[in-house]
C-alpha cells in the first residue's frame, strides 16, 4: 500500500506500536516488525516504534522491539516511565535528536523534576527487582489460566498477549462475531467486586489485562477468580 498507494519518496517515518494497545492487543505475526524496519531502512524512512503502553517490562522484555530483535529510530515512552507521574520521552539515534533546532524537541510531559526523579527510581526498580522477569512469570500465569476458561466457554475467541500484557476476545458463540456488550458487562461485574479490567480492540470486545508487575501471586489470582466467576455468571 505505501509503494503503490503513497510512494516511499513521500513517507517520513513509519509509526507503529509493537503491540497493538487500544487496537486489542494485537501481538504481530513473527518476523513483520522487521520486516517492516528493513524496509523503512532501506528506503530511507524512520522506522518509530510507539512504546507507550508496551515499554519498560511490561511485555517481558524491557521493550517490545526487543522480543524480535528490532532497534527503532526513534522510541516514544510514557506512561510506565515514571510510575504514573505524568512524563513523557522521545529516545533514538543521534543524528535524528540533533536535526532538529534548539527548542524544536519536545513534548508536553517532558523535562518535569519531580516526574524524572520519579523515572529513575522506577528504571533502578524495574532492574533490582527482575520486573522483566516478573512480567513473563505474570504472562505465563495469565495465559495458563485464561486458556483453561476458553476451552470450556465458547464465547471465548482468542487469548493473545505478551508478559503481562494479556487480552481476552469475547464474541458470539460459534462465530468471531465480536459481543461488545458481554465485555462491557463482564468489565462491569469485575469492577463491581474490586478488579479493574479495561475494554478495547475495534469492536470493543476486548478484556485487556495490565496487573502491576510488583503484583503478588495471590492477588493476582485472586483477580482471576473474579473474572472467572463473572464470565460464569453471565452465561446463558
Amino acid at each position: 500500500m505505501i509503494e503503490k498507494q503513497v510512494g516511499a519518496a513521500n513517507l517520513a517515518a513509519v509509526v507503529i506500536e509493537p503491540i497493538q494497545g487500544e487496537g486489542g492487543f494485537v501481538v504481530p505475526a513473527p518476523g513483520f516488525l522487521p520486516a517492516l524496519a528493513d524496509w523503512c531502512r532501506a528506503n530511507d524512512v524512520v522506522f518509530v516504534a510507539d512504546e507507550v503502553q508496551t515499554g519498560f517490562a511490561r511485555t517481558g522484555d524491557l521493550f517490545a522491539c526487543e522480543h524480535e530483535g528490532v532497534v527503532p529510530d526513534l522510541i516514544v515512552t510514557a506512561k510506565g516511565i515514571a510510575g504514573g507521574l505524568p512524563l513523557a520521552a522521545v529516545t533514538g539515534r543521534a543524528e535524528l535528536m540533533d536535526a532538529p533546532h534548539a527548542g524544536g524537541l519536545g513534548g508536553t510531559y517532558g523535562g518535569n523534576p519531580i516526574a524524572c526523579a520519579a523515572a529513575l527510581a522506577v528504571i533502578d526498580t524495574i532492574e533490582a527487582d527482575g520486573l522483566v522477569d516478573r512480567a513473563r512469570e505474570i504472562g505465563a500465569t495469565l495465559l495458563g489460566r485464561l486458556t483453561e476458561l476458553q476451552a470450556a466457554d465458547p464465547r471465548i475467541g482468542d487469548v493473545r498477549g505478551r508478559g503481562a500484557m494479556v487480552a481476552v476476545e469475547l464474541v458470539h458463540p460459534g462465530t468471531t462475531d465480536p459481543d461488545p456488550a458481554l465485555a462491557q458487562r463482564i468489565a462491569a461485574a469485575a469492577h463491581a467486586e474490586g478488579v479493574v479490567v479495561l475494554t478495547c480492540g475495534t469492536w470493543g470486545n476486548v478484556l485487556r489485562l495490565l496487573p502491576p508487575l510488583s503484583i503478588p501471586d495471590h492477588l493476582l489470582a485472586e483477580g482471576l477468580d473474579v473474572l472467572a466467576k463473572a464470565l460464569a455468571q453471565d452465561a446463558p
